[in-house]
C-alpha cells in the first residue's frame, strides 16, 4: 500500500507524469502516481501505430499552437528531443527515422514504456493504478489532501498530469481542467486536434467508394498549409496532411486541396495534348492519381475523353479542380479519434521554467492539459518529455 503522505502526488501516469515522477524521485523526493486506468502508460502503447513516435529530430516553437506562442519555448530548450534520445539510446531501444524527421521504435512502443516503468522502479517512484480521484482539498498547513477510491493522500506538491480530452475510451476526461478552475485558473475552450474530417452527406456519397485510397497532396486554409499524404475514408477525410489541418481549422471553412502539388498540370496537360492526342484523361492521369478519384472529381466523360477533345480552356478548368480542389468539412470525428487536445490551462498563469502555478503555490501543470498541442510527428510526446521533466526539478 503506498504511503499515505508523500513530498510529490503526480496524477496521471502518462508520458508527462512519468517522466517527471523520474526526475523528481531522482531529486530524492518521495513520489506517488495515481491513475484511474488499469495500466500505465496506455496512450505511449497504441501510439504511432504501437511503434511510438517517441520525438522528432526537428523541434521548435513553430511546430506548436498555443495563445501564448513563447511559454514552450523554455521547456523545450531545457529538455531536448536529444537527451530524450540519449535516455533510448541508453536503453539499447532500436529506432529509425521516417520522413520528415519523425522517430519510432523498430519494435513496439512497449520498448520506450518500459524503459520509463524501470526508471520509477529504479528510483523508487509508487504508482498506484485504478485509483478514481474524488476530490483535491487544499491544506491550512501548505500541499494538498486528495480523497480518492483508495483513500485519502497527503502530499507538498501536487501534479497535474491528467492529460486532456483526446480518445476518451482510454480514460481521457476534464479532471485536469476542473482542478485547474479548483484553483482559479483560465481555461481555453477545448476541441479535437490532429483528427479526420467528415463530409457532408452529397460528398460523402461521392467518395466514399475511395475509402482506402492514399495520395500525396498538399491541404490548406487560409491560415497555413501542409505538404503529405491524404487518405479517403468512408467517413470523410484523413491521412497526416488533414490531420495537420484540422489543427488550424474552424467549423464551416472550407479547405483547399491540390492533389499534384509537384507538378505544373496545366502546362502538362497541353504538352500531353500535343505528344499524345488519342490518349485519354484517365489514362494519362492515371500514373498519378487513382482513375475512380479521377472519375470522382472530373466525372466518367471528362474522365474518359482523348486529349485532343479538350481544349485548352478546358484543360485549365479540370487543372484548377484537381489542384484547387475546394471542399467543405461537415465536421471533424471529434475527441473519440483525436490524437490531441487543443486549448487547456492558459499558459499565462504558468511558470515556463517550472510548470507551476502562479496561483496556487504547490500545484504543477505539465502536458497535454496546457494549452500547447504539437504537430503530427512526435511533437507532443516532446512536449510531454520537456513540461515533465521541467516540473521534476522543482516540486
Amino acid at each position: 500500500m503506498p504511503n499515505k503522505h508523500v513530498d510529490v502526488l503526480i496524477i496521471g501516469a502518462g508520458a508527462s507524469g512519468l517522466i517527471c515522477a523520474i526526475e523528481a524521485a531522482k531529486r530524492g523526493r518521495q513520489v506517488l502516481v495515481l491513475d484511474s486506468a488499469n495500466k500505465a502508460g496506455k496512450k505511449i502503447l497504441m501510439s504511432g501505430g504501437g511503434r511510438c513516435n517517441f520525438t522528432n529530430y526537428d523541434v521548435g516553437s513553430e511546430h506548436y499552437l498555443s495563445h501564448n506562442p513563447h511559454f514552450c519555448k523554455s521547456a523545450l530548450s531545457r529538455y531536448t528531443q536529444w537527451d530524450f534520445i540519449a535516455q533510448v539510446e541508453d536503453y539499447k531501444i532500436p529506432y529509425h527515422e521516417r520522413e520528415h524527421g519523425q522517430l519510432f521504435c523498430n519494435d513496439s512502443s512497449k520498448d520506450i514504456l518500459t524503459m520509463l516503468l524501470s526508471e520509477c522502479a529504479n528510483y523508487k517512484v509508487n504508482i498506484q493504478l485504478n485509483c478514481q480521484i474524488q476530490q483535491v482539498h487544499k491544506q491550512q498547513s501548505g500541499g494538498f489532501e486528495l480523497e480518492t477510491s483508495t483513500g485519502s493522500y497527503h502530499c507538498q506538491s501536487l501534479v497535474i498530469a491528467s492529460g486532456g480530452l483526446s480518445i476518451p475510451k482510454m480514460g481521457a476526461s476534464a479532471f485536469g481542467y476542473q482542478v485547474a478552475k479548483q484553483f482559479g485558473h483560465h481555461i481555453w475552450p477545448t476541441q479535437a486536434g490532429l483528427v479526420p474530417f467528415t463530409l457532408h452527406n452529397q460528398d460523402k456519397a461521392t467518395f466514399y467508394d475511395l475509402s482506402g485510397i492514399s495520395v500525396p497532396c498538399r491541404a490548406s486554409n487560409n491560415k497555413i498549409s501542409f505538404q503529405d499524404n491524404l487518405l479517403f475514408t468512408h467517413r470523410g477525410l484523413s491521412g497526416p496532411a488533414i490531420l495537420q489541418l484540422s489543427s488550424y481549422w474552424q467549423a464551416g471553412e472550407s479547405i483547399q486541396i491540390n492533389l499534384l502539388p509537384n507538378l505544373d498540370l496545366a502546362v502538362w496537360l497541353k504538352e500531353k495534348k500535343a505528344e499524345q492526342p488519342n490518349r485519354s484523361l484517365k489514362a494519362l492521369l492515371g500514373k498519378h492519381l487513382a482513375k475512380r478519384l479521377i472519375v470522382a472529381l472530373l466525372g466518367l466523360e471528362t474522365a474518359d475523353s482523348p486529349l485532343q477533345k479538350l481544349s485548352y480552356q478546358r484543360l485549365d478548368e479540370i487543372s484548377n479542380q484537381l489542384q484547387h480542389w475546394t471542399i467543405k468539412p461537415n465536421n471533424t470525428e471529434g475527441y473519440r479519434t483525436a490524437e490531441v487536445t487543443l486549448g487547456g490551462v492558459d499558459c499565462n498563469e504558468i511558470s515556463s521554467q517550472t510548470m507551476a502555478s502562479k496561483k496556487q503555490p504547490g500545484l504543477y501543470f505539465i502536458g497535454e492539459v496546457l494549452d500547447v498541442t504539437g504537430w503530427l510527428g512526435g511533437y507532443n510526446f516532446q512536449w510531454a518529455w520537456s513540461s515533465g521533466w521541467c516540473a521534476g526539478q522543482a516540486v
